[in-house]
């Protein structure tokens, strides 16, 4: 019987990173429970027991895959660096995180017609702006930006997502210029200090 909780992580483990893997390939109208299961290697009815539903075992994918990224945020951010070469990692980060990118508007587009998934979400864009006011609070300061800090973080956020949104849809167009143009007022800015 010491193995059955062991065996039960382990399992559930398999599921998520093979949804993980499904979100990223197929999207969430590809997944079904079977084929999640054999993804998994796993029997389908396990899911449900498990999770309750294939929409809570998404969720758990999108909370365990967030934890994962904001941690490596928030040690980036926490960095003695100038502020300048932490945005420049983060640009990094958006160039090569399209697996979570995929994940994280599959289910926010998932939750748009499911108010019981709107929570779960909301949660992991709150954690997001807060990693991203504690980041950006001084170098408001540092850079002189006027903006409230909210209205900073908003403009960032959707600014990411904007990014994101037209990359996953095969649109660049324009993107390398403008990180170019920012990066280099944030460099004069630097500069001038």
């Amino acid at each position: 019987m010491a193995s059955t909780p062991v065996a039960r992580a382990q399992t559930e483990e398999a599921f998520l990173d093979a949804a993980e893997r499904l979100l990223v390939e197929v999207g969430y109208a590809g997944i079904t429970t079977r084929r999640l299961a054999e993804e998994a290697h796993a029997n389908h009815g396990l899911v449900h027991y498990y999770f309750g539903s294939m929409e809570n075992l998404l969720v758990r994918v999108l909370e365990r895959f967030t934890e994962r990224v904001i941690e490596r945020q928030r040690a980036m951010y926490a960095t003695e660096i100038p502020f300048l070469e932490k945005w420049r990692t983060a640009m990094r980060y958006l160039s090569e995180d399209r697996e979570y990118q995929k994940i994280w508007f599959e289910l926010q587009a998932l939750a748009w017609n499911r108010p019981e998934l709107q929570g779960p979400v909301a949660h992991v864009n709150e954690e997001w702006r807060a990693v991203l006011s504690e980041a950006f609070a001084g170098a408001r300061e540092r850079y002189g930006i006027e903006m409230p800090l909210d209205a900073l973080v908003s403009l960032v956020m959707t600014f990411n997502e904007g990014i994101i949104f037209e990359r996953l849809s095969g649109i660049e167009t324009g993107h390398a210029e403008l990180l170019e143009w920012i990066d280099g007022w944030l460099a004069e800015k630097e500069a001038g200090r």
